[in-house]
């Protein structure tokens, strides 16, 4: 992380001075209206804005509540201790925890070396990420669209180990610059930075954890279906995960709402619309890499479900 990013965001608050000092608590003041455990977004975020950021409090016990908002924490160095819905979480430097409003938090003290901060969003902010995202499945955009509803069916959590992911980090960097200064068209930027971000962490289901136990075999089987989307097949996944195939069908339908074809398909479309947006192989070699030998039944479902054919497709995204 750059330096002097670091430096501000290690520099003692108020609040850690008073603490310090002897109080042994936090000032729930700054938090809270009167006795609720449920930490209030109007006194985090100026009146109009929808993203924020805080430095994470060290020095004291953050105890157990919730938020009305969606709490994005990332650890810029060092560790920090997390309960989430009573799972004890490690977060370490790189990594990435998102957190819902029904998810209840709890923070362990942090030294003055464990800088994290806390991004603080509001759910309307997502969205136009939730439309640039697509309607491929993924536990991300699932958690998304809960936020959105204020429902709490899907993940309290999701801890992304994304230290070694470069592009990620960078993001997060430029995220935390545009929210720390003055800079032009923040609003925009932000949104932007977002959506690329959210992007990326799509495709590292391999590296998310989740509380989520009816999520646990969609993660697994999303993270097979990155690598293994063209070729793979429901026995293939049933016997690496040593689960039952006929259950692990049920299992994949009741989790996501999706068949395993379904979300192959979802997939391989995906990968196909990233291709002819992205690179100059025709469309029959497209179609022949994401899966399709059949090549009139390719250019059939590409329509179904984008609304055009694939030339037609490569051709707007070249506008």
């Amino acid at each position: 992380m750059d330096a002097n990013l670091l430096n501000a965001l290690r520099a003692i608050t108020e609040e850690e001075r008073a603490i310090l000092d002897g109080n042994a608590t936090i000032d729930r003041n700054i938090y809270m209206q009167g006795n609720q455990n449920r930490i209030n977004a109007k006194k985090l975020l100026a009146s109009g804005k929808l993203i924020s950021i805080r430095p994470n409090t060290r020095f004291v016990h953050f105890p157990e509540h919730t938020h009305d908002y969606v709490e994005v924490v990332y650890m810029c160095a060092g560790q920090t201790t997390h309960i989430v819905n009573g799972n004890r979480i490690e977060l370490y430097q790189g990594q990435l925890l998102f957190l819902s409003q029904s998810a209840t938090h709890e923070v362990c003290t942090a030294g003055e070396s464990d800088i994290a901060v806390n991004f603080i969003v509001l759910p309307n902010f997502f969205n136009g990420i939730l439309s640039a995202i697509g309607e491929e499945e993924t536990p991300l955009r699932r958690f998304l669209v809960d936020c959105l509803c204020g429902q709490s069916t899907g993940p309290g959590y999701l801890h992304f180990l994304v230290s070694d992911v470069l592009p990620v980090q960078n993001l997060v960097e430029n995220l935390l610059y545009t929210l720390m200064q003055d800079t032009p068209k923040k609003i925009k930027t932000n949104e932007m930075t977002m959506t690329l971000l959210f992007l990326q962490l799509m495709g590292l289901t391999d590296k998310l954890k989740t509380d989520d136990q009816d999520q646990a075999v969609a993660v697994k089987v999303l993270a097979y279906l990155e690598t293994n989307y063209a070729s793979g097949s429901l026995t293939d996944i049933a016997d690496q995960l040593h689960y039952d195939l006929y259950w692990l069908s049920r299992e994949i339908k009741r989790s996501t709402g999706k068949t395993y074809t379904q979300l192959v398909q979802e997939k391989r479309l995906a990968q196909a619309a990233f291709l002819l947006k992205n690179t100059n192989r025709n469309v029959d070699d497209i179609a022949n890499i994401v899966g399709y030998e059949n090549i009139g039944y390719f250019h059939k479902i590409f329509r179904a479900s984008f609304g055009v054919s694939p030339r037609e497709y490569r051709l707007q995204s070249c506008k």
